[in-house]
């Protein structure tokens, strides 16, 4: 019996509701197209991926197995891009398609060999797979230059919602408490929000904040302290050696309330990411007429527009204090990339767009004639 064409069997490595740009897409995504009346299956995979143990892939494996012939299947890459056997050995009975928020083989920290070994298995896969949608038209191009057939690759960016785009005030207003601001006369309010991990590059943060510690300021790190913890035991160990321990805070993981918050109530966003498959916080800092000081790592500078960034090469501690240095001297410029950041994010498609594209996509890729969307 042939699967209904409406339903969707979406694979994702453990829990669909962690708070990173990866999962916030692909929960966003999930929510859309059931709005669209399509019906998904979410398969949260246990194990450590993209590399777990053998029971945990012999698992997946027979999921898949146990799916319908003609069955629509969707794999993220960080689960199925270094197992192209699952789509080489599935292929002939399911409609399976790839996505990618970046190809595996560019995770900062990877060792050369590693890479070269992860970007040959996740290329062996996606010329296995009925296609790839892509986050960002960066990765597109990337997928290109790594001999992917365009002609299977779609492009679907995330969505964004409206925002209150207050207008920043270099001396704070309120006391948001745990986490929040001081009442530090004259600060400029600095937030950061992503996973502390190597390639969010919180380390040349630190180390660009204290080339400017004659200046005021005060930095909230906002993510997830428990992905990399050796990174974080050495990356707040260097804010105590600095003596910026009061002000910069590491607030962990924080819901969205919290972090919408912040976003409304800080001057200026920075990020020196070395690498960003799009950026959604990025974005969602565009979205609340924030300044953004980042990197041109990865799909950074299709996604922040000139007028709103000072983007940096990745790794250029020098250039990232100066950016820092002409963003917190100088008001007009904080206001005028501010104005910009609003006018980039109010031509931006909002998430119900992005879902419909989203359903065109797999519905083109995977030859589904009838699907809704």
């Amino acid at each position: 019996m042939t699967a209904s064409p409406s339903t969707l069997h979406f694979f994702v490595p453990g829990a669909l509701d962690q708070r990173t740009g990866g999962y916030l897409y692909d929960a966003r995504m999930v929510r859309g197209l059931e709005a669209l009346a399509w019906q998904v299956v979410v398969h949260e995979l246990p194990g450590r991926w993209p590399e777990p143990e053998s029971a945990d892939l012999e698992a997946f494996d027979s999921q898949l197995t146990a799916l319908a012939p003609g069955s629509l299947v969707l794999i993220d890459g960080l689960a199925g891009g270094a197992h192209p056997e699952l789509f080489e050995r599935h292929m002939p009975r399911l409609r399976i398609v790839a996505l990618v928020h970046h190809p595996l083989g560019d995770e900062t920290g990877v060792s050369e060999a590693d890479r070269e070994r992860l970007l040959a298995l996740e290329m062996r896969g996606l010329a296995a797979a009925a296609g790839t949608i892509v986050t960002s038209p960066f990765t597109a191009r990337r997928l290109e230059g790594l001999r992917a057939d365009p002609a299977r690759v779609r492009v679907v960016i995330p969505g964004t919602e409206p925002a209150h785009q207050a207008v920043s005030t270099l001396e704070p207003t309120r006391d948001f408490g745990s986490p929040g601001w001081p009442r530090t006369e004259g600060a400029v309010r600095l937030l950061s929000v992503g996973s502390v991990t190597p390639r969010k590059g919180h380390d040349l943060l630190v180390e660009a904040l204290a080339d400017v510690a004659d200046r005021p300021w005060h930095c909230i790190v906002a993510g997830s302290l428990e992905r990399a913890p050796e990174f974080v035991r050495q990356v707040q160990h260097r804010v105590e050696h600095l003596a910026l321990g009061a002000r910069i805070d590491f607030t962990g993981e924080l819901d969205d309330a919290a972090l919408t918050a912040l976003l409304e109530s800080a001057d200026v966003f920075v990020l020196p990411s070395w690498y960003e498959g799009y950026g959604m916080a990025l974005t969602e800092a565009l979205q609340h007429g924030l300044p953004v000081i980042s990197t041109t790592g990865g799909a950074i500078a299709d996604t922040v527009p000139v007028a709103a960034g000072r983007l940096v090469t990745p790794g250029d501690g020098k250039a990232l204090s100066a950016a820092l240095a002409e963003v917190l001297d100088s008001p007009g410029t904080r206001q005028a990339m501010a104005d910009a950041a609003r006018k980039h994010a109010a031509a931006l498609p909002d998430w119900s767009q992005q879902a419909a594209q989203f359903a065109r996509a797999l519905t083109d890729l995977a030859g589904a004639g009838g699907l809704h969307g």
